[in-house]
Formats: C-alpha cells, structure tokens, sequence
C-alpha cells in the first residue's frame, strides 16, 4: 500500500472540492469544509505547511468516510 502524500492546505482544499464539500468557513487556522450529504471536516491552515500523514489518515477514514484508494485518485 502507498504512503499517503504530503499535501498543503490548498492542495487539501482542492481535493476536498473534487469530493463535492464546500468550504464554510475559517476560524483562525482552521478551515471547515462541509458535503451535502453532511459529513464535515476541519483542516489546519499554517502557512504552506504540509498536513501530517497521521491528521491526513484519520480525516480520510473518519471525516471523508472513504478509502485511502479512493482518495487517492482525486489527489
């Protein structure tokens, strides 16, 4: 199975745009993405930074609800 990539908060955000969530809202670093079907995700924002392959995992599986296989054709 492949390492999940690195990705930025803009890079995120597009990917999460391809899922069809929206963005709502940003509160200080966080940005809060929501699906029409009513999941929702939060996604840290700190300036270029890459997002943790641990924090990138945990929102695939418990925010997206869908495989890392999945997730990885949208990247």
């Amino acid at each position: 199975m492949a390492k999940m990539p690195l990705l930025t908060a803009k890079e995120m955000s597009k990917t999460l745009e391809k899922l069809g969530f929206k963005f709502k809202r940003q509160e200080g670093s966080h940005m809060f993405f929501e699906h029409p079907d009513g999941r929702t995700t939060i996604i840290p924002n700190h300036g270029g930074e890459e997002i943790d392959r641990n924090l990138l995992n945990k929102i695939v599986k418990h925010d997206l609800k869908i495989s890392r296989e999945d997730f990885l054709k949208y990247v």
